[in-house]
């Protein structure tokens, strides 16, 4: 897993509110369990016509937002039901953050587990975020994960808080697997010892 130390790019607004992981990733692109190839699914029914050209209202498909690393989004983000495509979307279109207000449980702790900074804000600081956000191509934000901060482009900064652990597992850009072989050593002495201690396990 690509690690997660500071991230500097375009923020897309997304004022909406109850985004669940159905219009994050429709199902019918969850036939595949590949993690690559979704971003041309991310919130397709609105980035589509049902003729399948684009629609030029949608934020992703403006000139400014194609590009998008960070997205800024309302209240319950990733409610609904537990589909990991949708995190597999956000990071195979380029989205690495998402920030909100709050995230829905499952959502958020598969963020974690493919590469993607969930942020919770409060909601002043989050109103700051979507109006930096709205400035098109200008809308750029810096988020540093080690100083816990996202810098505005006017350069007006914000505190965030993060779990330690999972502040961590980012940083160093480890996966359940390689969080869990970190601990090989410990592991292994501890079969070592039941093995002797319980021979007939």
């Amino acid at each position: 897993m690509e690690k997660f130390t500071k991230l500097t790019g375009v923020a897309a607004p997304l004022p909406v509110v109850n985004v669940d992981t159905d219009m994050i990733i429709p199902k019918d692109y969850l036939k595949t369990i590949k993690r690559t190839g979704l971003g041309k699914g991310l919130f397709a029914e609105a980035r589509y016509k049902e003729d399948g050209s684009e629609n030029p209202d949608f934020v992703l498909n403006k000139p400014a937002y194609r590009n998008a690393k960070i997205l800024v989004a309302g209240d319950n983000f990733g409610c609904g039901s537990s589909r990991e495509h949708a995190p597999w979307a956000l990071l195979d279109f380029g989205i690495r953050c998402v920030i909100s207000t709050s995230f829905a449980d499952i959502f958020y702790n598969n963020c974690f587990k493919n590469g993607i900074l969930p942020i919770v804000v409060s909601q002043d600081d989050l109103d700051k975020l979507m109006d930096d956000a709205s400035r098109g191509s200008n809308a750029v934000l810096t988020v540093d994960l080690e100083a816990q901060e996202i810098t505005g482009p006017d350069g007006g900064s914000i505190r965030f808080d993060i779990d330690p652990a999972r502040r961590h597992i980012l940083l160093e850009g480890l996966d359940d697997i390689a969080s869990t072989l970190k601990n090989e050593s410990v592991i292994g002495s501890f079969e070592q010892k039941v093995s002797s201690e319980r021979p007939w396990l």
